[in-house]
């Protein structure tokens, strides 16, 4: 026992903590150390799944600062949105899912010498394939995250770095032939099921996201290798998807249930202190989408608030950055849309609704309103008051308009994530049928044999969404209204957006006046030249579904097909962490404008040289935020 965690514990050991295994160990001593007949397999993976839940440490800097920001699902300005990063923040997460994937595999170990011993018991071969399953998946999270990780790094020496391409084709490899070994016969001794907080240990729904898992992972590969990827996906569909034996309903989601308190399982959203503002992008998908009307979705006190669809808000030119390709810049929306997409106000507090149980109302920042605007000597001039209305900050560098505008970074003048996402009593998203569903419709998009058509699972899909958020669908489905950015809900309207004329009113006079606003131009996706296609409407359905437990997947379908779209960081001066981003190319998209990765943790290279050296080879450019991973945009 103690030599495979001794083995078990080579990847942390080369990372940064070396004595952080032992607690594996202790897991079977009660009082004496456990041998192998006594220890159990099931301990380890339990202890893995919920540690990947994320204390409240990790998960604020990992799944908030890093994967909801680069994800767009919130607004976050100062790190990795910018191209900057945090090495204390990397490092925490680093070590935490190379613990996660060392106790997936010491659970396999044990497996396979229990088995090799003859001490086995009837389903300690499904355990070593649920055990598989799980650490395919975070090996993906972890080789999404920084790029090139390490395939065989339990062989009891520093472990050798493998290219993205590599880990994708072992994980893929890995998914197929443990999803086919699992005995769905097999019965489980009494209170095995508590060993496992994902499934229960019911290898039927362990099967189903195996096939599912696959279904995202085959599409990842869409853009770079597409051969490979339509292979893959098409061979789960020859073995389920006449059964539907992927993730189709609720009750087969991957979920974990959070509680409260500072555990593993504490919710990954739940700290105070953490705004996690509307963003810019999300905001820009959801206003005008879907046809239904905010009159019909709001209570009578908000109806004088909402403004007609053609309104685009106050005018501050001189306070509100302008240097940006984002739709509405230099505005303040001063009410609430006439058209929003039903989820929104699920997903997110209108600022001032106090009486809203779902408001969340954390600190005391959270129930003002009110804030000034001031000249270039610091004084104030206006005041603004953001109840009942509905804004997203742009991020970037604002330059002198930080100073003059208090509006714009401040929690309560802003949508944010309410509160049923932060109080540690939901279950954590990590697969949803929704997912599986807008994967398909993508695949059918691209030729795939597909058992539905792309329409009906792009619109099962949405319905997925809409019943996980509690909202009627209504009308939604074929709606032709368009949101900021020129894409509508309808599967047969494609029609291209053309620019539309916009009223508007000085923020300071009230002087009315009228602009010919344009959509912005996507230059990610086939040049720019389209807003409305399929892919696009998929991609945006996908995004919203995903909000707010999936970002590292919104972030990875961004750096995969360059959709939906994300709007530039604005540069009223300059960002020297996004050179190319200047004055000349803020109008553009471009993938150097967006965070590609994480940066390996810097004492890698001082406790495992060689190996930071191969992954850096293998990256095939530079250890920085910006360089893209083998399966992403180039």
């Amino acid at each position: 026992m103690k030599q495979i965690i001794k083995k078990s514990c080579m990847l942390v050991a080369a990372t940064l903590v070396l004595a952080s295994c032992k607690k594996f160990e202790d897991i079977n001593v009660n009082p004496v150390a456990a041998n192998d007949e006594q220890a159990q397999v099931e301990y380890f993976i339990n202890g893995s799944i919920i540690g990947a839940q994320m204390n409240p440490d990790v998960a604020e800097r990992s799944f908030v600062l890093y994967w909801k920001a680069a994800g767009r699902q919130m607004s976050e300005g100062g790190t990795i949105t910018v191209g900057n990063y945090n090495d204390q923040w990397t490092g925490a997460y680093y070590d935490q899912i190379s613990n996660w994937l060392n106790s997936a595999n010491t659970g396999i170990q044990l497996a396979e010498k229990q088995t090799a011993a003859g001490l086995a018991k009837p389903h300690t071969p499904n355990l070593i394939q649920v055990a598989r399953i799980w650490r395919a998946y975070l090996m993906s999270e972890m080789s999404d995250n920084f790029g090139p990780i390490p395939v065989n790094a339990f062989n009891g020496t520093n472990p050798e770095f493998n290219d993205v391409k590599t880990v994708y084709y072992h994980i893929l490899e890995e998914l197929a032939d443990a999803s086919q070994k699992l005995d769905l016969a097999v019965k489980n001794p009494s209170g095995l099921d508590k060993q496992d907080p994902a499934y229960g240990y019911d290898y039927a729904k362990w099967r189903k996201y195996a096939n599912s898992l696959r279904m995202r992972l085959a599409m990842r590969l869409s853009e770079v290798d597409p051969a490979k990827a339509q292979s893959e996906f098409e061979a789960v569909m020859a073995t389920a998807g006449a059964t539907n034996d992927f993730i189709t309903n609720m009750n087969e989601t991957f979920q974990v249930q959070e509680k409260d308190g500072w555990s593993d399982l504490t919710g990954v959203m739940s700290r105070s202190w953490n705004a996690q503002p509307i963003s810019a992008t999300i905001n820009n998908l959801m206003i005008g989408l879907g046809g239904i009307k905010s009159a019909d979705l709001l209570d009578a006190k908000f109806q004088p608030f909402i403004k007609p669809a053609n309104w685009l808000g106050q005018s501050y030119p001189n306070h509100f950055a302008t240097k940006t390709n984002a739709p509405g810049a230099g505005y303040w929306f001063n009410g609430l849309p006439e058209i929003m997409d039903p989820r929104a106000y699920v997903l997110f507090s209108i600022p001032g609704d106090v009486e809203n149980p779902n408001f969340p109302d954390q600190n005391a920042n959270d129930l003002i309103t009110v804030r000034p605007l001031r000249n270039a000597a610091g004084e104030d001039i206006k005041s603004i008051d953001a109840k009942y209305s509905w804004n997203a900050r742009i991020n970037g560098a604002w330059g002198t308009k930080t100073g003059m505008n208090l509006v714009y970074n401040f929690a309560g003048a802003m949508p944010r994530i309410n509160m049923q996402f932060r109080t540690s009593t939901n279950k954590r998203v990590f697969f949803g049928p929704w997912e599986t569903y807008f994967l398909i419709a993508e695949a059918a998009v691209r030729g795939w044999n597909t058992p539905m058509s792309g329409q009906a699972a792009y619109e099962t899909a949405i319905q997925k969404s809409f019943d996980y958020n509690g909202t009627q669908v209504g009308s939604y489905l074929t709606s032709e209204s368009y949101n900021r950015v020129g894409t509508s809900v309808a599967w047969n309207h494609t029609t291209e957006p053309t620019s539309r004329i916009m009223e508007f009113e000085d923020g300071f006079t009230g002087t009315k006046g009228s602009a010919t606003v344009a959509y912005p131009k996507n230059d990610l996706y086939k040049n720019g030249t389209v807003n409305n296609d399929h892919l696009t409407k998929i991609i945006t359905q996908k995004f919203i579904a995903q909000t707010p437990w999936l970002p590292l997947e919104t972030w990875s379908d961004h750096r995969r097909t360059g959709l939906p779209f994300f709007e530039n960081p604005a540069i009223e001066i300059p960002i020297q962490t996004l050179p190319a981003l200047t004055d000349a190319t803020y109008m553009t998209s471009k993938v150097q404008f967006f965070p590609q990765r994480l940066r390996y943790p810097s004492n890698l290279k001082n406790t495992n040289a060689a190996g930071y050296g191969q992954a850096l080879s293998d990256l095939g450019g530079k250890d920085e935020v910006l360089t893209p991973l083998w399966w992403a945009k180039k």
